[in-house]
């Protein structure tokens, strides 16, 4: 997410393609919202730790966020390559991805009736830049040198460093767009209140529920299928469940447990209780990770070891039931570029034998004592129980003496950064689905995984040749590479791929459009069949 790996938790398109340089004279349907229809009620567990866009990098806000607010582009339902949202147009003028040129749609206001111009859009990223929150995306615009209005409708960043990925990031939440009256330059707005351009205008916000209306000044491609929508909040699973059985949310979206799910999904229809499941595609995985400076985890020969004795099917049979799928690299399927380099190197089904060939090959002598870290309140309900099924798997072999600690988030993530913890899982959602996402982050410079591994190929190399193509498909190659690298030097090993879940009242449609790999869950796709309809 950002690293959103608060945004771990959903495979789609080839990339942005040549299309990134053609986005000017892109046509989009301007006949704004329809705001009929009967209101939605969902429910989720996620929680919205801020309503303003330079302090909200988690699942929760960036709900809210993609639904309030206009990005100058935005991803279309199912696909990956951006398309003009707030602008006409947007495209790179130089050779080397590092001057980008947006044009505003005309007759463009903010749900208050304020004018939105170029002065609002570089006010908005100047403002994510200068206030830095910690839970703000900043991190996301790091190669943002300035913002230039040469005109009320014109819009010109100018990069630090090539980035032909900037058009995606600008069209997730980070791109929000909000009034220059309305927050200040300096320091977020917490008054719970929103002012934006978006498909819907809040309406209140709480601590149990957020309240949406379509917004009749918005101005861009989505068409609503509803008049409304009420997101509420619930503490647990199993009050989200009882809520959608019982009929006070239409839709249970990011929070039923993966064994009510997966029930669900093989129930009877009387079983399903007047539900129905929707099982969209996700890019969210986990990886296992190893600090290099442990003295154990540090061996390469015990690295193999593990990965010879991984049992990936097992482990989401058993422990995800199915709600996720193995994952053989670090680019999760459906990105471009994806391969499947730990197949390849390790196989799919234990192998003993070879994983005592490398351990002797190091010269590992008995059992390996390992400790596997994890925590019960970041990645999922599944994180614990999951890393257990991976102590075992190694124990069974009789080469490992796996056990497993389970400390709080906070905890867990000062020990990571410590370097105090030699093998832990971290999860990932991606911000915009380019492989881009799945290894800068972890392999590049300033990696969030603090194992202390790097690579000249990768960081020096192969990633810089990626970062100035605007043709994603072209950088297939390259990151093909990145993933072999990987696989042989092991500082991480994919677990799985996750798969996004709604579940819905009968009579409720369209969420099989809002579950995709962009992230992006679109309130205006969803509507619900009245008595009268």
């Amino acid at each position: 997410m950002r690293q959103r790996d608060q945004r771990l938790a959903a495979p789609i398109g080839a990339g942005l393609a040549t299309a990134l340089l053609a986005l000017a004279g892109c046509s989009t349907d301007d006949s704004g919202t329809a705001g009929h229809g009967a209101p939605v009620v969902t429910g989720t567990t996620e929680k919205v730790v801020a309503t303003d866009p330079a302090g909200g990098y988690d699942p929760g806000s960036w709900l809210l966020f993609n639904n309030v607010f206009q990005s100058l582009l935005s991803f279309p339902k199912g696909g990956t390559t951006p398309q003009p949202e707030a602008a006409e147009s947007c495209t790179f003028t130089d050779s080397h991805s590092q001057v980008y040129r947006c044009t505003l749609k005309k007759g463009l206001t903010f749900s208050n009736g304020d004018k939105l111009t170029s002065k609002d859009v570089k006010f908005s990223f100047d403002r994510v830049l200068r206030i830095k929150d910690s839970n703000g995306p900043g991190v996301m615009l790091s190669a943002l040198d300035r913002v230039d209005t040469p005109d009320a409708r014109t819009v010109v960043f100018r990069l630090k460093t090539p980035d032909a990925t900037f058009p995606m990031k600008i069209a997730s939440g980070a791109g929000s767009i909000v009034d220059h009256t309305a927050y200040p330059a300096d320091k977020l707005r917490t008054d719970g209140k929103a002012v934006g351009s978006g498909v819907y205008t809040l309406d209140s916000y709480g601590s149990d529920k957020a309240v949406f209306h379509v917004n009749p000044s918005y101005k861009g491609p989505a068409q609503t299928k509803n008049s409304g929508m009420t997101l509420k909040f619930f503490n647990s699973p199993a009050a989200l469940k009882k809520a959608v059985r019982g009929g006070s949310v239409d839709v249970a979206y990011r929070g039923l447990s993966m064994q009510d799910t997966a029930a669900l999904s093989n129930a009877s229809l009387n079983q399903q209780h007047g539900t129905q499941v929707v099982e969209g595609s996700s890019a969210e995985i986990m990886h296992l990770v190893f600090n290099l400076k442990d003295p154990v985890a540090g061996k390469l020969g015990v690295r193999k070891a593990i990965a010879y004795l991984l049992d990936r099917s097992t482990l989401v049979r058993d422990v995800y039931r199915h709600t996720a799928e193995p994952l053989y690299s670090v680019v999760p399927a459906g990105i471009t570029g994806h391969t499947t380099s730990f197949f390849n190197t390790y196989g799919d089904r234990p192998q003993p034998d070879k994983a005592a060939a490398a351990l002797r090959a190091a010269g590992v002598k008995g059992k390996v004592p390992l400790t596997l870290w994890a925590t019960p309140d970041r990645y999922g309900q599944g994180t614990v129980p999951a890393v257990q099924e991976i102590a075992q798997q190694l124990n069974a072999g009789g080469l490992f003496d796996a056990k497993v600690r389970s400390v709080p988030t906070k905890e867990y993530e000062q020990g990571m950064a410590d370097g105090r913890f030699g093998v832990y899982v971290k999860g990932w959602i991606p911000d915009y689905p380019d492989p881009d996402n799945f290894t800068q982050p972890f392999f590049g410079k300033n990696s969030v995984l603090d194992n202390h591994y790097s690579s000249s190929d990768i960081a020096g190399r192969l990633l810089p040749k990626t970062s100035d193509q605007p043709d994603r498909s072209a950088t297939k190659d390259a990151f093909r590479q990145v993933q072999d690298i990987v696989a042989h030097d092991l500082p991480v090993i994919p677990l799985w791929q996750g798969k996004q879940y709604a579940v819905a009242r009968d009579g409720v449609s369209g969420l099989e459009w809002t579950l995709d790999s962009s992230t992006v869950f679109r309130f205006w796709e969803i509507s619900k069949a009245t008595d009268d309809s």
